[in-house]
């Protein structure tokens, strides 16, 4: 039975009984229930060690759609659970905390950019997949940061396309592709604020590191950048490239996994403005905890639900998204 302190929360924070190994407590549910736990590379490490699957928006995305699962926990934000939702109705979709909200999606109010859609008739509506399920309704076709490139240059060029709701992304992508598109006026919290002075700083004191950045940043920082590129891109070149140094100019949690694929590596987080922080950190992100993620599969709550109706119109820019990345082998 779900509890009304639950409900006003948004989470469970039920105590966990003393001397229980919550970890192999928590593989033990999983197996019991048939359950998945996807988590995105900005959640805490010990999270994202749990996981059966850690990964990108669009890794994540693609995971949900071919899971045989009966019960999938998304160690992320909101929006990733509905996505799932939406791929996955008949499924039982758990977020540990209603609260991980997304400063990109609230950014981009169905409403208005509903209005804003219909102010500019006969364009291609290209979303990014930080969006609630609502604007997902009123798009054509979803991105990642790992397929927005392509799947723009796979619109015909004679398209009038509005991209929504990331600035910073949708700039980086029309100087990438040379296509003139509609940018709605949104962006993420975290790589807005990265501090193009302390990056400098940092270059200055690790002459050989190599600055990784993430295309939602603005293009001041984009430009001190070697290489651009969504989560898993940038994950990629730290393994890869000969550099040993590497300054991180994303979500901080994804220094997690980059310091276990190359541990001999040195990885500097990039911080923000306005702040003594040597580090740049989701928020909402940091939401999902151990003890959450144990409580949200005991009780089978917080559960996702998506009204049925905006379901079937979301689904389809979701599906194109997944249909096109395939076609391109993304």
């Amino acid at each position: 039975m779900i509890e009304k302190k639950w409900l006003e929360q948004g989470f469970i924070d039920e105590p966990i009984p003393e001397g229980t190994d919550v970890k192999a407590e928590i593989r033990r549910m999983c197996k019991e229930k048939n359950a998945l736990i996807m988590s995105h590379y900005y959640t805490e490490g010990v999270i994202q060690e749990l996981a059966d699957f850690v990964g990108d928006s669009l890794a994540l995305a693609q995971k949900a759609a071919t899971t045989d699962a009966d019960i999938i926990v998304m160690c992320g934000v909101h929006f990733m659970g509905e996505t799932n939702k939406i791929l996955c109705p008949e499924k039982t979709i758990l977020v540990p905390d209603l609260n991980a909200s997304c400063s990109l999606a609230e950014s981009c109010p169905a409403d208005e950019f509903e209005k804003f859609v219909q102010a500019h008739p006969n364009h291609t509506v290209v979303s990014y997949v930080n969006t609630t399920a609502a604007t997902k309704a009123v798009t054509d076709v979803v991105v990642t940061s790992s397929n927005a490139k392509q799947i723009v240059e796979s619109l015909p060029k004679d398209t009038p396309i509005i991209f929504g709701p990331d600035r910073n992304l949708g700039h980086y992508i029309s100087e990438q592709t040379g296509r003139e598109m509609l940018l709605w006026d949104g962006a993420c919290e975290v790589h807005d604020r990265f501090s193009v002075e302390k990056i400098q700083q940092l270059k200055r004191e690790h002459l050989a590191a190599k600055v990784l950045a993430h295309p939602e940043c603005p293009p001041t920082v984009l430009c001190l950048a070697d290489k651009v590129g969504s989560t898993s891109a940038l994950l990629k070149y730290s393994v890869e490239n000969d550099a040993q140094e590497f300054i991180v100019v994303t979500e901080s949690g994804i220094l997690v996994e980059m310091q276990r694929l190359a541990p001999q590596k040195t990885f500097i987080p990039a911080p923000p403005n306005d702040s003594d922080s040597p580090c740049n950190e989701c928020e909402y992100m940091k939401y999902i905890t151990l003890r959450k993620l144990y409580n949200c599969l005991k009780y089978e709550w917080p559960a996702i639900e998506v009204e049925p109706e905006m379901a079937k119109k979301a689904v389809k820019s979701i599906h194109r998204m997944l249909d096109i990345s395939n076609r391109l082998g993304l």
